[in-house]
């Protein structure tokens, strides 16, 4: 039995399938767009019941990518953890746990943030 290749939807496409649904085009409609039938559109709609999922934001407290590479220098420089801390404006502990989760005081890269 041969399995069909999965459907990938890239952001944009997401946002058109969302716009037609929104307008009452059925999903067999919208999947003719994109060439396909509707069984890749349903999960899509179906995860959030048919309603349009709020856009996701970063927390105003979550590290910004200036401060990771900040903190980047700062472990290069072999400052402490408290010191870079006290830079940036931000708790010592914010400061170990981002360090720690990426890699150590030895290995730490500063990682772009999730959207």
């Amino acid at each position: 039995m041969a399995y069909r290749k999965r459907t990938i939807f890239s952001e944009k496409q997401k946002m058109e399938i969302w716009d037609r649904w929104q307008r009452g085009e059925s999903m067999g409609s919208i999947g003719r767009v994109f060439d396909r039938g509707s069984p890749p559109i349903y999960p899509l709609l179906e995860r959030t019941g048919g309603i349009r999922p709020i856009a996701r934001t970063r927390s105003r407290m979550a590290l910004t990518l200036v401060e990771r590479k900040e903190i980047s220098r700062g472990l290069v420089a072999k400052q402490p953890l408290r010191s870079i801390a006290r830079n940036l404006h931000r708790n010592p502990s914010t400061i170990s746990r981002e360090v720690r989760r990426n890699g150590g005081t030895k290995h730490y890269r500063a990682a772009k943030p999730e959207a």
